[in-house]
């Protein structure tokens, strides 16, 4: 049986919490979580070390609540929601009628459009489990369009005296997923390619990742961007429209590739946080390369569909732009 405010709701409830104060986050958290606790139902907080520390400082010791890594747990959009529903399974299976997850997502502007595509994506992605979870936003810290964001992808929101109030700018996944959303451009777009390919085999894509790595960044974030990069020019060549172009650029701490097709790009708005279904065989190269990828993005544009993609820290200054 659910308890609290999910009680007879089926589902993921997915609420979320922005507040100015630390005392308004606990004032909402911690009953949250102790509450959890005392109904017997597995309780996770998943924040940063900081947010972390604050709520254990004001939890009993050996409170039971199961801490996570929010910079581990999230670290890309896609692999967050695939370890999400992995937990959710396995603690399903074991018999819990009861999840309650709060945590916080990443509000970087250079990769919120990743973040807020998964807080859009989650409500249904986690609506197979009795999940109840509470997003929370620092208002001091966070961007106004990001709180734009939230309040069209949390269904509710929840004050720190209890009260909970629908958004009134709440959209289906779907159908926000499905908007236009304006690119933010990593500068080094606006600097010459050091590599400019057209209608490359996936082969010949891959060595031009490896002939441009300046040997700056780790081993393993190359072989993810080769990975991401493989898989990109496999889809655009297969599902796209000729010609696709693929470029590179390099700077001290991190690789941009884009690959640009003449198609429409993908129908489904949910593509690349969640692996297809509904085919036999194929439909994971998006899926795969938002797995590998620093950070992933695309633009829809007249002439064609771009997917970007960053090997490395893609937190980069905005303000040259």
């Amino acid at each position: 049986m659910r308890t609290g405010a999910a009680a007879g709701h089926r589902g993921y409830l997915h609420d979320a919490v922005c507040y100015s104060t630390d005392e308004e986050f606990l004032a909402v958290v911690v009953p949250f979580l102790t509450d959890g606790l005392a109904a017997g139902e597995p309780t996770f907080a998943v924040f940063g070390e900081e947010t972390n520390a604050l709520l254990r400082s004001a939890l009993p010791a050996n409170s039971g609540i199961r801490f996570a890594a929010g910079e581990q747990q999230y670290l890309r959009p896609a692999a967050a929601i695939k370890t999400y529903r992995e937990m959710l399974a396995t603690l399903v299976a074991e018999g819990a009628t009861q999840i309650r997850v709060a945590g916080e997502v990443p509000t970087a502007p250079a990769t919120w459009d990743g973040w807020c595509r998964y807080e859009s994506a989650v409500n249904e992605a986690y609506d197979d489990f009795p999940l109840w979870g509470i997003c929370t936003y620092d208002t001091r810290t966070t961007p106004a369009a990001v709180l734009a964001d939230v309040a069209r992808t949390h269904p509710v929101f929840v004050s720190a005296d209890g009260g909970r109030l629908p958004s009134r700018d709440y959209l289906d996944p779907r159908s926000y997923l499905s908007r236009p959303r304006p690119v933010l451009r990593d500068p080094l777009h606006h600097a010459a390619p050091v590599c400019e390919l057209i209608d490359p085999s996936a082969a010949r894509a891959r060595q031009a990742v490896y002939d441009a790595d300046p040997g700056r960044l780790g081993a393993d974030d190359i072989d993810d961007l080769v990975i991401a990069v493989s898989e990109t020019v496999t889809n655009a060549m297969r599902h796209g429209r000729p010609p696709v172009r693929m470029r590179v650029w390099v700077a001290e701490e991190r690789m941009l590739v884009s690959v640009t097709d003449a198609g429409p790009g993908p129908r489904d708005p949910m593509a690349g946080l969640l692996p297809r279904t509904d085919r036999p065989a194929g439909g994971l190269g998006l899926w795969i390369t938002h797995q590998a990828c620093s950070h992933v993005s695309f633009e829809q544009q007249p002439d064609g569909y771009t997917v970007w993609l960053t090997a490395g820290d893609p937190h980069f200054d905005l303000q040259t732009v």
